[in-house]
């Protein structure tokens, strides 16, 4: 399978089908081996190592990029991808590999690699690789491990059953789709087969090949197969969707858009303008709908709007159709206030999901891509009667900003500037560290466009968006900037990486010598003792001594020109902006579901979403 087939298959050919998922795991019969063939056609298959013939099969399942920290146990591997077509970028910390890849694949569609040596390396990239499973990218670990005869003879970083658990780093499980470790070159053409049937599968795929050291320069005398495999959608039956009309015709629906989403919003869109349906996303989802659009009520969630208890206090629905979200705390609090009366209709491509959140709920599951249902659902919806009045909806809350001092500079400001200045006036995609950065980024930002904002939800590691910056910058060959705080700064950045190779990435740090969001969650629970405090940094300082450049801001007035400085760069910019620290962040439902789950045992006052 060329790359040019891959593409073909990711984006464009598609078999509708009512089945489950294939299971990469399981032995798959039914693929035509006919066409086996050596991969590169300038090697003889004999000349060909093991490391050779896996940077040729990436190649072929479409990789462009592999992220890494390299080592003596992998050094014949690091080679060979090295002399690869693939682009090999060489980080200062393995999870920040990681956390660049899972960004480099949602800029592309197109799969990413990390690499990684023996013990230490692979652990340090667990992390990455947890938010890569949990966002539903496409990755693909390669890492070192000790050879078979030296096993348990305390070698150098051993990697083996003797030092690291072999159950889930190891084996396919909860972290990876697949996992194996290569122990003979006769290996590889069912390695191949099943990570090409996981790369074609929606929805996202995280694999791990361990290679012993003595194993990677071995020679492979196997063909290696050319798979040609089509990338199958999920359809929902006929009756399905019958019964989503059905129920959606009884009343008033909202429509609940979520990451899952992010491939459908032109059908999304044509779906509320022929209904009328108010429209939420999730934080994840923002822009897949547009935000500035009449049928837009609002974010939900972990720094979302009120406008949405407005809308489902005073214009309740029916129904909601849950398109490709969870439903998980960051999205909802769980709360019972965004519960529609007769219960959602949940759209997603993972069967276990709908239903997992909200099990009291009435819930329809419905198994589909969410592109294939909306379609599907357009086809057999009647349009609203004519002559029907559009109902008005409220609208995300834009607060007023009253005067104040020029310094230090007020959050909400900062995303009034990166609003006009990055938003509006370049393409570049945003990413929100989580923390405060997610709540203001989340709450006060608009996007009318998909795949511009990236937030993570489910994981939400702090240094995830510092160092994934770098990939989505690189991957996208463009603009790529990331709201941090100086927490998340300190933890994990990428600088150094991105000056190497002179990735146009941006940061702009929310610095205020605090792990603020901790801080402020702490005082809002009554809990007092904790010590949040950072001792201050200058990041301007930092970024030049690792040979980018930088602005401090510590006025608001200054805000503009240094964000239009930061945008215009072509190298690495780090923009350290000196936050008022006091000003609260739209988090306070967070501190809710925290002192509803047993964090606190006295009520908490609810001052922001969800309002409850």
């Amino acid at each position: 399978m060329s790359i040019e087939s891959y593409k073909a298959f990711a984006t464009d050919t598609y078999t509708y089908v009512d089945s489950a998922p294939a299971d990469p795991t399981r032995n798959y019969q039914s693929i035509d081996d006919s066409n086996t063939k050596p991969v590169l056609s300038n090697h003889s298959e004999a000349s060909l190592s093991v490391t050779e013939a896996i940077a040729s099969m990436l190649e072929e399942l479409g990789v462009s990029y592999a992220f890494g920290v390299a080592g003596g146990a992998m050094a014949s591997l690091w080679g060979s991808l090295s002399n690869s077509l693939m682009q090999v970028l060489n980080f200062r910390h393995e999870s920040g590999a990681a956390f660049a890849a899972v960004e480099a694949y949602f800029a592309t569609g197109r799969p990413a690699v990390v690499f990684t040596t023996a013990g230490p390396g692979i652990t340090n990239a667990l992390t990455g690789l947890f938010a890569a499973r949990g966002e539903g990218a496409k990755v693909i670990l390669l890492s070192a491990c000790t050879t078979a005869p030296q096993r348990g003879r305390w070698a150098i970083q051993e990697t083996s059953g003797y030092t690291l658990p072999k159950s889930g780093i190891f084996s396919s499980g909860e972290l990876f789709n697949y996992a194996t470790t290569i122990e003979s070159p006769e290996e590889l053409p069912q390695i191949f087969r099943r990570l090409a049937l996981g790369l074609s599968q929606p929805g996202g795929f995280v694999a791990h090949l361990s290679i012993p050291t003595g194993v990677q320069t071995s020679l492979v005398n196997t063909s290696l197969p050319r798979l040609d495999l089509s990338h199958s959608l999920f359809a929902p039956s006929s009756e399905a969707i019958a019964k989503c009309v059905q129920m959606l015709s009884q009343g008033s629906f909202a429509i609940w858009v979520g990451f899952g989403a992010r491939g459908a919003g032109d059908a999304i869109r044509q779906l509320a303008e022929k209904t009328g349906a108010a429209v939420m996303c999730s934080p994840r989802g923002k822009g897949i709908f547009p935000e500035d659009h009449p049928q837009f009520v609002g974010v939900t969630g972990l720094g979302g709007h009120a406008s949405v208890l407005t809308y489902m206090q005073e214009q309740p629905p029916l129904h909601t159709l849950v398109l490709g979200t969870r439903l998980g705390e960051p999205t909802s609090f769980w709360s019972n206030s965004l519960v529609p009366s007769g219960g959602f209709i949940h759209v997603d491509i993972d069967p276990e999901v709908p239903g997992v959140a909200y099990p009291f709920v009435k819930t329809l599951p419905v198994q589909s891509d969410v592109g294939v249902f909306v379609e599907a659902l357009l086809k057999q919806l009647p349009e609203r009667p004519s002559g029907s009045e559009a109902v008005s909806l409220p609208n995300p809350e834009r607060e007023a900003i009253a005067p104040g001092a020029d310094s230090p500079v007020r959050p909400e400001i900062l995303m009034d500037a990166i609003q006009r200045t990055i938003v509006e006036g370049s393409d570049a995609i945003v990413m929100a560290e989580c923390g405060n950065s997610f709540t203001w980024a989340t709450h006060l930002l608009r996007f009318s466009q998909s795949n511009r904002y990236r937030v993570s939800t489910g994981v939400g590691s702090m240094g995830h968006t510092v160092a994934g910056v770098v990939g989505a910058a690189q991957a996208r060959n463009g603009k790529a900037v990331a709201i941090v705080g100086d927490g998340a700064m300190l933890m994990n950045n990428e600088i150094s990486t991105a000056v190497k190779y002179q990735i146009p990435a941006v940061w702009i740090v929310l610095n205020d010598a605090r792990y603020n969001m901790c801080h402020q969650g702490m005082t809002l629970l009554g809990l007092k003792g904790a010590d949040a405090a950072i001792p201050p940094a200058n990041f301007v300082q930092i970024a030049c001594g690792m040979g980018a450049e930088g602005i401090r801001v510590e006025k608001e007035s200054d805000l503009q020109a240094a964000l239009e400085k930061a945008i215009a760069s072509t190298v690495p910019f780090v923009v350290d902006v000196a936050i008022d620290a006091n000003r609260p962040a739209p988090s306070k439902g967070r501190n809710q579901s925290l002192a509803a789950q047993g964090a606190v045992s006295t009520p908490v006052k609810h001052l922001s979403f969800p309002l409850v």
